[in-house]
């Protein structure tokens, strides 16, 4: 799967952490993220991660793009709801496209670690579920 990590300012160590944690997890899979992120996660746990812009850059839009081409197959965007994003339209643009696309999007802990979990036992297959139409397969 691709998965994408995101995290503003106050967020970072937070998702540094949980990448720590769950890393025998993510490193089964191909990791994206916006630059700082993608660099301190990457230098906490040696995981090859693929880095965009930082956010404020249009590193938030990058991954948007991916969404909206379907390479993209969920989110982890831990979001600081108590400070003001400079580039909260590019952030807005964002999480609209995951529900438009139904991306997986965790953006909170305890979100993230039901994702991660469900990645774990394999129980993530939302593509098999939802056709390119959005219409629900019913097999």
């Amino acid at each position: 799967m691709n998965i994408a990590l995101i995290a503003h300012d106050k967020k970072k160590n937070d998702l540094v952490q949980f990448a720590i944690a769950y890393q025998t997890i993510f490193e089964k899979h191909s990791l994206f993220a916006t630059g700082t992120t993608g660099l301190r996660i990457s230098e906490a746990t040696g995981l090859a991660i693929t880095r965009f812009q930082s956010g404020p850059l249009g590193g938030d839009q990058e991954i948007g793009a991916m969404i909206a081409k379907n390479k993209m197959d969920a989110v982890f965007f831990f979001r600081d709801p108590l400070t003001s994003q400079p580039h909260e339209p590019d952030v807005t643009a964002l999480v609209r496209l995951c529900d438009v696309y139904s991306i997986p999007l965790a953006t909170n802990m305890g979100t993230a670690e039901l994702l991660i979990r469900g990645l774990e036992q394999g129980l993530i297959d939302w593509r098999n579920v939802v056709k390119e139409n959005g219409e629900i397969n019913e097999g």
